[in-house]
């Protein structure tokens, strides 16, 4: 059993920002008139501006309909006209007219996320959308030949072409899925992880991207719960509930595998037998240890023999400074995150030789396994696991949906087992036509049901 103390989550490093409060603090008691109209100093005449925008745009956004803040939103960076001598527009014109890009940049975007965090927080969705296709405008409305609005338009269209546009993207991306057919969009939420991991962010594209991320995984743990309830109807039923999953009908199929490995022998068992057992042994005991634990039970012979010996060789090499050291929990966490590189992807971003092996070999359910029993005993490594996860679909991101369709169908496996095993609702299988347990070798699929049942309470509702 875990305890208590066991290594924390890693914590983000501190963000370097502006006196701008976070979305979850009040700002009433702030007013953009007390801000300083003038400095000496051309960096801190920016910072000033930029400062005068984000209030602006940040108050706006909690006290106005999405509407009218995408309208003062277009008619400040989209179509302007600056006709009213507001303080927002005095601001731009002061940033714009450094003639310093990033800096208008970096204001563009922490306006864009205020917005977008905004609207995730109140699940509207919709105007994420909306506001990716106002900045989409092939054309921008910009009328004069000005210094202003040539660098205006111009920093714009370049904000358009870059990275950061295509994160802004990724917020929309649920809502373009069937128009661009686009197989990556179904891995958002893991797309979203390296954005609020990065401390050069500012605090409202993390906070954005971290909570569109866990409400899309919310979503699909809710979706294949119901799917699942719904599998135990008649056929003519099953067809009224979306298979959130690309698997098909193997899914129902994939789900009693994993949930017939119960008792005595189940991945949660071993995993608190592998840490009870591991306590007080030296870091080069707990390597070798590993390695056992995670190939027990494992079904084909070959890939156990390949897994072994690679694993083997990469575990001699690992932390060996630390050899003779007592274990400690954060020698766990490293080493389980090491462990999740070996099998996914490495530091240089390329796809490790384990993953390919297993994965591209039909083999991907045992691969599944593997990542999750690193999860069991290191909890803590789960959002460093998104993260490779995320670096594996962009790497094959850019190979079409039938060129890499069994790294999709890995996607898809461990997109389960984590919901599986992980958040609040429990799967049970259960015979309908006797009280056996079931065999992970042989399971009639007719007689087992699956229930998901919430923790604490009853089995979701059929209705």
């Amino acid at each position: 059993m875990l305890s208590q103390s066991f290594v924390s989550q890693p914590k983000i490093n501190q963000l370097r920002v502006i006196r701008i409060p976070s979305f979850d603090n009040t700002v009433s008691n702030i007013e953009i008139d007390e801000l300083p109209s003038q400095f000496n100093k051309q960096g801190k005449h920016i910072a000033a501006a930029q400062e005068r925008i984000w209030l602006f745009f940040l108050n706006v956004a909690k006290s106005a309909a999405p509407e009218i803040v995408l309208t003062k939103f277009e008619k400040l960076f989209i179509n302007p006209s600056f006709d009213c001598n507001l303080e927002i527009e005095k601001a731009l014109k002061i940033i714009v007219l450094s003639q310093n890009e990033q800096e208008f940049r970096n204001t563009l975007k922490r306006c864009i996320y205020i917005l977008l965090n905004t609207w995730i927080y109140s699940r509207k969705y919709q105007y994420a959308q909306i506001l990716i296709e106002k900045l989409s405008v092939p054309h921008l409305n910009y009328s004069g030949s000005s210094t202003f609005l040539r660098s205006l338009r111009s920093w714009i269209i370049n904000f358009m072409k870059s990275q950061d546009y295509q994160e802004v993207k990724l917020f929309a991306s649920r809502y373009d899925r069937q128009q661009t057919g686009n197989w990556k969009s179904r891995y958002t939420s893991y797309l979203l992880t390296p954005q609020y991991l990065n401390s050069e962010n500012s605090l409202e594209q993390r906070q954005a991207a971290r909570r569109l991320s866990q409400q899309l995984q919310d979503k699909y743990k809710f979706d294949l719960a119901m799917y699942t309830v719904h599998s135990n109807r008649t056929l003519s039923s099953k067809s009224k509930v979306k298979n959130p999953t690309a698997l098909g009908d193997e899914a129902l199929r994939l789900i009693k595998k994993v949930l017939a490995k119960n008792g005595a022998f189940s991945h949660v068992n071993l995993a608190a037998i592998f840490l009870n057992q591991t306590q007080g042994i030296s870091y080069r005991q707990f390597k070798q240890s590993l390695l056992n634990y995670l190939i027990f039970s494992l079904e084909s012979a070959e890939i156990v023999k390949s897994i072994k010996m690679q694993l083997t060789q990469k575990l001699d090499a690992l932390y060996q400074h630390e050899d003779r050291q007592a274990l400690q929990n954060i020698l766990i966490l490293r080493t389980a995150n090491r462990m999740i590189e070996y099998l996914t992807i490495d530091k240089n971003n390329q796809p490790s030789e384990l993953f390919v092996l297993i994965a591209s070999q039909g083999n991907a359910l045992t691969l599944g396994i593997l990542l999750l029993k690193v999860l069991l005993i290191s909890p803590h490594s789960r959002t460093f696991l998104e993260l490779c996860m995320s670096k594996l679909v962009d790497y094959y991101g850019n190979y079409s949906e039938q060129d890499c369709q069994w790294v999709i169908n890995f996607l898809e496996v461990i997109q389960i087992i984590l919901t599986l095993y992980t958040g609040d609702i429990k799967y049970n299988l259960v015979n309908m036509e006797q009280e056996t347990s079931p065999s992970q070798i042989m399971i009639d699929e007719n007689s087992y049901r699956i229930f998901p049942q919430i923790h604490g309470e009853g089995y979701l509702s059929q209705n």
